[in-house]
């Protein structure tokens, strides 16, 4: 089964209501092998890839987590658009519990050799 749309799955993000017919696939990249197992299913009638970034149970730490070959077993299985959730806290008074926040800059981590991350603008 090939999957259309990939769903990457932050700290407690394990399983999502309506995702149904699952079956877990495993896939090894050329970078090394992802988080955990992909789980291939159906969500609102469209065909969906969801993975565990931290691995089911939170068994890698931010900085150990291979994404490259997370992305590319998402490519392996045909996904041509990734949804990538994240639970995070806020310094801002306005950004209560269980708002929805898309930023529009986005440190950048191509390079790990420098000292503060660069910020990338995505157009809106």
């Amino acid at each position: 089964m090939k999957a259309e749309i990939g769903i990457i799955g932050g700290s407690g993000l394990y399983s999502m209501p309506g995702f149904t017919e699952q079956r877990e696939v495993t896939l090894e990249t050329p970078f090394g092998m992802p988080s955990d197992a992909y789980v291939l299913g159906t969500l609102e009638g469209r065909k969906v890839a969801f993975l565990s970034r931290h691995g089911r149970g939170h068994r890698f730490m931010p900085t150990e987590i291979n994404y490259r070959a997370n992305v590319h077993g998402m490519k392996q299985l045909g996904v041509e658009r990734v949804i990538s959730l994240s639970a995070v806290g806020s310094l801002k008074e306005e950004h209560k519990p269980l708002d929805f926040v898309i930023p529009d800059q986005i440190p950048s981590v191509k390079t790990p050799q420098r000292s503060r991350p660069r910020l990338v603008s995505v157009p809106a």
